[in-house]
């Protein structure tokens, strides 16, 4: 018998539970479900406003993914959607608001995946994101190198950004920016990518070309694209391991530069719950709209 469970007035089936859904670790189902609630408090205002795709993963890392842009079939109707435009045409998606949907939304086995606009205001960015992606052999390390370089280019330019691990082999920077189209801030931050790649030529690299990847670092400028989206910060990764793309202090990273200790940045659901506690939100500042960054 599927359980029933109740959170905060709203009435959840929850399947599964038991169901090991990363099987290097025997995390199971119920353990995702128990993760999500840990963190709700700092991970749903990432969520929250933002149309949501999910990367499904239903059979853990090992099995099936699929993304799933559309308002699932038996989406309960208190699940807030919203319609959003897409270049197909207008489409319905999920937005996650509060709790329950959060639980609900996990217990599809998902990765939590956000636009950097809200859906009350699409034609305008709120966030600029860069996905440092290595191709073997350069690694987190490298990514830390640059995503430093990074850092100082962009508060050259009053925008200040943070990072965050990607939850699986590469790093994320996000910084809160206001006044601009997603397509005005995705040719800066290609701008920038450029930059780095001139700065750093045997380091980086601006383009996804797969035959100039193995030992340099690709600066994604593209997810700022209104169409595309990125990871959200705390969201359980389909890894072979249960990584979280979770927020990093800079110290942190100047660290890995330093010591060369990738594993400093490679964080887990235990360990991300224990930072949470410590310090909260890391990534708090980006909800501050007087910090955000005006887009030359």
């Amino acid at each position: 018998m599927t359980p029933i469970t109740e959170v905060e007035g709203r009435r959840l089936a929850l399947s599964n539970l038991e169901k090991v859904l990363y099987p290097a670790t025997g995390f199971t189902k119920g353990e995702v479900l128990h993760y999500y609630v840990s963190v709700a408090e700092v991970l749903l205002p990432h969520l929250r406003d933002r149309a949501l795709s999910f990367l499904r993963y239903p059979d853990g890392p090992g099995g099936q993914m699929f993304f799933a842009k559309n308002v699932p079939p038996g989406t309960p109707e208190w699940v807030t959607t919203a319609q959003v435009p897409r270049s197909e045409g207008p489409a319905r998606m999920v937005v996650v608001q509060d709790l329950p949907s959060l639980v609900w939304a996990a217990n599809l086995v998902t990765e939590f995946h956000t636009p950097q606009w809200v859906v009350q205001d699409p034609g305008h960015a709120d966030r600029l994101v860069f996905d440092l992606d290595p191709g073997a052999p350069a690694g987190v390390v490298e990514c830390c190198e640059v995503a430093l370089w990074l850092r100082k280019r962009l508060a050259e330019d009053g925008i200040e950004a943070y990072a965050k691990t990607s939850g699986s082999k590469g790093l994320h920077l996000v910084a809160a920016v206001r006044g601009a189209s997603s397509e005005r801030v995705t040719e800066y931050a290609k701008r920038l990518a450029v930059e780095a790649e001139r700065e750093m030529p045997r380091l980086v690299l601006h383009r996804m070309t797969r035959s100039l990847r193995p030992g340099k670092v690709f600066v994604d400028w593209s997810q700022n694209a209104a169409r595309k989206t990125t990871a959200a910060a705390y969201t359980l990764r389909a890894r072979e391991q249960p990584w979280v793309s979770a927020p990093v202090r800079w110290e942190e990273v100047g660290e890995v530069v330093e010591s060369g200790e990738a594993e400093r940045v490679v964080l887990g659901v235990g360990e991300v719950v224990e930072r949470v506690r410590e310090w909260g939100d890391l990534l708090a500042p980006v909800f501050d709209a007087g910090r955000a960054g005006e887009v030359p």
